[in-house]
């Protein structure tokens, strides 16, 4: 077949007329919100009420409550910097002005950030969580935390605001051993062990992991077992489940996730609602053992409630509060986002929202 040759004046002309219509087609959102729409018919807000938009972003969910409710007023909490800036100028609008107040920090922080607020327990009509990375952060190279985008190996959701390491200082300092169990808990990465040694390998031969394509390349190097796939068959960077433990571990986002639900549990008033969005099994499991009173300590317990051993306690007290939960489900499976979001939005493709009344 003839290769179809075209002028080199109309290559220009053409060249000329896709950059024009770039340039004048509207800005892309810089984090497009999963399951928006089933996230506020859940929370269902009202007039008057106080909601805390626990994971703001770029503030998706925060503006679709204001669509639904105008009169009603929202916290906006984000660890991220670049999220509070975005809160902050958010809240100048003339329809946000006293409606919308912007926190700068972590589920951890909140304790505080009432106090300071003068907000008190059991005072919170709505709660959301829209848990993991947002799209702005995994877009951004120099934040680290993308596979597909060179750039320092950084990892921190705050950008270093309350200190913290990043997750080259983290590779530069682990014990083998440590660095395997994060990547098998953290990351639930089979080769945790084969990837550790071959990463404190390189570091004894001098090799400084200092960005994403060095770790990246690194551990598709040290597998050598071509195309992987996920739990959705889906094609997967060999490095993925090992990006995902370190980002893990340097935000402590496993935690901070089950302090959260602790919490929630402590500000929202009776009948108040949750509404939780997770990216992953670790961040849903915690979520449902929550919601299900599998909570032991004040910590989700690591064991399914089938395999804890209930039935060989006696005690009939004992075992009720073992299993006892101030949460009602709102609906009794998992929701998942349809086919027509996940088209639009290939990043929804893995989330899950459970949502809850507080009953106690």
């Amino acid at each position: 077949m003839k290769r179809l040759l075209i002028p080199t004046r109309l290559r220009h002309v053409q060249r000329r007329n896709k950059a024009e219509a770039i340039a004048a087609a509207p800005p892309q959102a810089p984090h497009v919100p999963v399951l928006c729409d089933t996230a506020i018919e859940h929370l269902q807000p009202v007039p008057g009420g106080t909601y805390i938009d626990m994971t703001f972003g770029a503030g998706g969910h925060t503006r679709r409550i204001f669509e639904k409710c105008p009169e009603a007023k929202v916290y906006a909490l984000d660890r991220d910097p670049v999220a509070h800036q975005l809160a902050r100028e958010l809240c100048q609008q003339e329809k946000y002005k006293g409606r919308l107040i912007p926190l700068l920090g972590k589920f951890s922080d909140i304790p505080k950030l009432f106090e300071e607020h003068g907000l008190s327990r059991n005072s919170v009509n709505g709660v959301l969580f829209d848990f993991g990375c947002s799209s702005m952060q995994f877009d951004e190279a120099e934040r680290g935390f993308s596979i597909s985008k060179d750039g320092p190996l950084d990892m921190r959701m705050d950008k270093g605001h309350s200190g913290g390491v990043t997750a080259a200082e983290v590779l530069s300092k682990i014990e083998e051993s440590d660095l395997a169990r994060i990547l098998r808990i953290y990351g639930e990465e089979k080769a945790a062990k084969k990837i550790a040694r071959g990463l404190i390998d390189a570091r004894k031969a001098l090799v400084q992991i200092e960005t994403t394509k060095q770790l990246a390349d690194l551990v598709e190097d040290i597998l050598s077992t071509g195309p992987r796939r996920d739990k959705l068959q889906r094609p997967s960077h060999s490095a993925t489940k090992t990006f995902q433990a370190l980002r893990i571990f340097v935000n402590n986002e496993l935690n901070e996730i089950n302090y959260g639900m602790v919490l929630a549990n402590e500000i929202l008033r009776r009948d108040g609602r949750l509404v939780t969005i997770t990216f992953h099994s670790l961040e849903d499991t915690i979520v449902k053992r929550h919601i299900n009173g599998n909570v032991v300590a004040g910590a989700a317990n690591p064991l399914p409630l089938k395999y804890s051993g209930h039935d060989i306690i006696d005690d009939p007290e004992m075992l009720e509060s073992l299993v006892q939960t101030n949460w009602k489900p709102l609906h009794r499976h998992v929701i998942v986002p349809d086919a027509e979001e996940v088209a639009r939005n290939s990043r929804s493709r893995s989330a899950k929202l459970r949502a809850a009344v507080k009953v106690n």
